[in-house]
């Protein structure tokens, strides 16, 4: 487990850029400016269901072997502060695969398989940034882990800004695309992160 999650956070970003590229491209009319990701997955859309497998499922998948690696080499002192914010991550990685398995639907925002999906996108980065937050709290004072503690800071406040305040300073797509590339810029220095022998 170590040694694929040291390597799963790297893996989950090429496949998430990869299959926003290609998935995007081959949509017409799709614009990575101006449409959610979830469009992408969304029902009713041509290769929705390789999308979803690939962008969320695949990609969530990774970012659980890389916070399940992250939890497994915390420093043995670790407080609680530090694992309550590794749990956090966790369950932040199982809400970005579900938006996988609970589709948007484009033709109606407000009815159950919408309203799914939206619970799934809000347990992302509710979960992720006060994890995040307790992640850099409990990693004070290590200076091994000084790369993973500025980054969860740094993520935490922009996946924070973009869930709240960004959509109302830029396209919805750019937003969105932001906090999504933060938090696997995250899971990159988590994998690396991990390799401190705390």
């Amino acid at each position: 487990m170590s040694r694929t999650s040291s390597f799963a956070g790297p893996a989950a970003t090429l496949v998430f850029v990869a299959a926003l590229v290609g998935f995007g491209l081959a949509l017409p009319g799709y614009s990575q400016i101006a449409h959610p990701v979830a469009v992408l997955g969304a029902k009713g859309v041509p290769n929705a269901l390789g999308f979803n497998l690939l962008g969320f499922v695949l990609v969530g998948a990774l970012a659980v072997v890389t916070t399940l690696g992250l939890r497994r080499r915390l420093p043995d002192d670790a407080g609680w502060t530090l694992r309550i914010g590794a749990q956090l991550t966790l369950l932040s990685a199982a809400g970005f695969a579900a938006m996988g398995l609970l589709p948007l639907d484009p033709t109606d925002l407000d009815n159950p398989a919408s309203s799914l999906h939206a619970t799934a996108w809000m347990l992302w980065w509710v979960a992720f940034v006060p994890g995040a937050l307790l992640v850099a709290l409990g990693l004070r004072g290590r200076p091994q882990w000084r790369p993973l503690a500025r980054a969860s800071t740094a993520v935490a406040l922009l996946v924070l800004f973009v869930a709240l305040l960004a959509v109302e300073l830029m396209p919805a797509g750019i937003a969105q695309r932001l906090g999504y590339l933060g938090w696997l810029g995250w899971l990159c220095i988590a994998s690396l992160g991990a390799r401190g022998d705390g």
